[in-house]
């Protein structure tokens, strides 16, 4: 690079901290990160890294520098996205240069990559994801029938060490679906019984795998199973004390690995 490109667009005060006396402060410069972009706004690739040398022979400057390869690369047009917090000017996309910037490149990149969900048009879904690495939620009707089961699994998890919850348990919603919906999204687990062919719970079932949730299927009956679903594996089960009983018993090492 040609030693007069460099701190092109950097600010003068910036230039007096890591140039002073007119001489490059390598120390300083060597702990910078630094984003190695090529020249463009559109498809080429940036990456992050870090500077690992200089060299200044008075025309030139030579800089050996290593990528974080923990860091996945960035299309230069999401750098154009974020253009105003990285303090990156129009004309230094097509330039070749080397700039100081006063901003916590980190931050900025957590906060701009950090992927965004779709928005539904049904239910409200948080912008970005937040597992709770605890939390189990059971999916099935609200029936008295249905109670002994989710008593056996919030014993269950509590035993391992996770908890258990059903959207009843909640009430953060004007409507049950949401609190639902908001249970899904933070759980880490889903365990839906399809006992009965519950409709909500087989939309229940669907928001879950939409939304990347680990999802057990338990049944008193196989005959429950929906077609579409046939092929995940399911835990048959009886609904009474010795069933309950070996239910716990088949959950138990799996929701075990899962509180590790």
């Amino acid at each position: 690079m040609l030693a007069e490109r460099v701190f092109e667009h950097t600010d003068a005060q910036l230039v007096a901290r890591y140039k002073p006396n007119n001489q490059l402060d390598n120390d300083q410069l060597l702990a910078l990160p630094t984003v190695f972009a090529e020249e463009g706004r559109d498809n080429q690739i940036a990456r992050v890294g870090n500077i690992t040398r200089l060299r200044d022979d008075g025309r030139n400057l030579v800089l050996d520098y290593t990528y974080d390869l923990q860091i996945p690369p960035i299309m230069n047009r999401h750098l154009v996205e974020m253009a105003v917090d990285l303090d990156i000017r129009a004309p230094e996309f097509t330039r070749n240069h080397w700039s100081v910037k006063d901003v916590d490149l980190f931050r900025v990149l957590m906060v701009q990559l950090q992927p965004r969900r779709p928005r539904p048009q049904v239910f409200d879904l948080a912008e970005y994801e937040n597992i709770e690495p605890t939390l189990i939620s059971a999916m099935m009707p609200f029936a008295p029938e249905f109670d002994a089961v989710y008593q056996t699994l919030r014993d269950l998890a509590q035993e391992v060490g996770l908890r258990c919850r059903r959207a009843d348990d909640i009430w953060e919603a004007p409507n049950v679906m949401q609190d639902v919906v908001n249970l899904i999204d933070r759980s880490r687990i889903v365990i839906a019984a399809c006992s009965g062919r519950n409709t909500n719970v087989f939309y229940e079932i669907g928001i879950a795998h939409t939304l990347g949730r680990d999802v057990i299927l338990i049944t008193q009956s196989g005959d429950d199973i929906p077609f579409d679903l046939r092929h995940l594996r399911y835990i048959p089960y009886l609904n009474n004390q010795e069933g309950r009983t070996d239910l716990a018993r088949t959950l138990r090492e799996r929701l075990a690995d899962a509180a590790v």
